[in-house]
């Protein structure tokens, strides 16, 4: 690449501040989009030719969506893409198949990268569950992610929270049938994956402590993509680990 690409930052919260940090210290210039809802007097075409010309005019080359997730996802991507921006979202990934799919096509259609964050996945014990079990037959994955904080976003935890856990699986062993997950909120702070073969436990990765830079090796990925190498989380990826995450919410009511 002839030059690192600057990133428009998408979003007021803590979140995008923190973003904004990191990227500022794998020296990559960000710029701050401002009034990023959809006001009540703008219909989506409008809200959409708003935020793709202040993407445009930013002058950066991809857009970092830090929103919390709903139906506005959707229009923010779409205005990313027709600014000819590449794009980052933040998981959970809650659109429909056919919504994603619609997004497929345009990114495609548009030779942009569409990248979900799952960073998690970029932990150094999961590359090395990728090499030593992918892709996973035979085995049972379980994980918990359970945190102290209160639920401010209002999301379910087996979608924000769980879809840490099921993307971590299908990036390092998809084939693995799911054990156990347990997700939630104002619980004592819990973060681990495990495999199992039958009445024996194979191997476990307990990341609560983790201090890896796993968003700085997210954004080499994502970097990497831009100019044509392999990247494996896109919406394709977070349409397969948001379909098991419901098949999980669907077999608890059962």
């Amino acid at each position: 690449m002839a030059e690192t690409p600057s990133y428009a930052i998408l979003g007021r919260g803590r979140w995008a501040g923190t973003i904004r940090g990191v990227l500022a210290g794998e020296n990559r210039r960000t710029i701050k989009i401002e009034e990023t809802r959809q006001r009540s007097t703008e219909n989506d075409a409008a809200y959409r030719s708003r935020v793709a010309g202040a993407l445009a005019a930013s002058g950066a080359r991809v857009a970092w969506l830090c929103v919390p997730p709903g139906p506005h996802m959707a229009a923010m991507i779409e205005a990313a893409l027709g600014a000819n921006l590449h794009v980052v979202v933040e998981k959970p990934w809650l659109c429909s198949r056919n919504i994603t799919n619609g997004l497929l096509d345009l990114a495609r259609k548009r030779k942009r990268v569409v990248a979900i964050h799952y960073q998690y996945c970029f932990l150094k014990e999961v590359q090395e569950w990728r090499r030593e079990f992918n892709p996973g037959s035979g085995y049972r994955f379980g994980g918990c992610f359970t945190v102290s904080r209160r639920n401010h976003l209002g999301i379910n935890a087996m979608d924000e929270l769980g879809s840490h856990l099921l993307a971590m699986r299908e990036h390092a062993v998809p084939q693995s049938s799911v054990s156990e997950i347990v997700c939630g909120y104002e619980m004592r702070e819990g973060r681990r994956i495990w495999l199992e073969k039958p009445d024996k436990q194979t191997a476990s990765i307990d990341f609560l402590a983790a201090k890896e830079p796993i968003i700085q090796r997210f954004i080499a990925g994502v970097e990497a993509a831009l100019d044509g190498a392999e990247f494996q989380f896109g919406l394709d990826f977070a349409l397969r680990v948001a379909s098991e995450i419901e098949a999980l919410k669907m077999r608890a009511t059962l």
